[in-house]
């Protein structure tokens, strides 16, 4: 959340700055002009992109996406058992840090070595990540990965499903 209240602190001081520029309060800088025509050509600022998650979108949708993984930030904190009923793996800034600590979590609790972890999946017929009901019982639930070249079959039941 560090890396999340860096970026946003960011874009917030030079909005305003930005904004008290256009008002006249300011004179209006390179950097504040940059930003402007970033704004009108809906492209992310590059001072932001340097300090956020990689991705192509163009500004309208990276706002959105930012705004669906500061969200999960606040639930994530809110959140007493420390961990979400389902991740949005994508989400994350560092997806690989999180599925490292759940390994670690994983072998304190059952006193195994690190080196003997890894990661096991097992898809669950569920489309939307709200309709999980529960922690499992080992790891957790993740969402938000996504298929090149493969499609998904889903399972009937409680059986999984599989790629095809």
């Amino acid at each position: 959340s560090d890396r999340m209240n860096l970026l946003v602190g960011q874009m917030r001081g030079q909005l305003t700055e930005l904004e008290l520029g256009i008002s006249g309060a300011l004179n209006i800088t390179e950097r504040m002009e940059n930003l402007s025509n970033c704004l009108q050509l809906n492209r992310v600022y590059d001072s932001w992109r340097a300090l956020a998650y990689p991705s192509l979108k163009p500004l309208g949708a990276w706002f959105q996406d930012l705004l669906s993984r500061m969200q999960q930030l606040v639930e994530w904190t809110n959140d007493r058992s420390g961990v979400l009923k389902s991740t949005w793996i994508s989400g994350l800034f560092n997806p690989m840090a999180f599925l490292t600590a759940v390994m670690q979590v994983t072998a304190r609790s059952k006193e195994l070595p690190l080196d003997f972890m890894t990661n096991r999946a097992t898809f669950l017929n569920i489309m939307d990540p709200s309709d999980v009901v529960s922690h499992p019982n080992n790891g957790v639930h993740i969402h938000g990965l996504f298929l090149e070249g493969a499609s998904w079959e889903e399972g009937k039941g409680d059986d999984e499903g599989y790629v095809s």
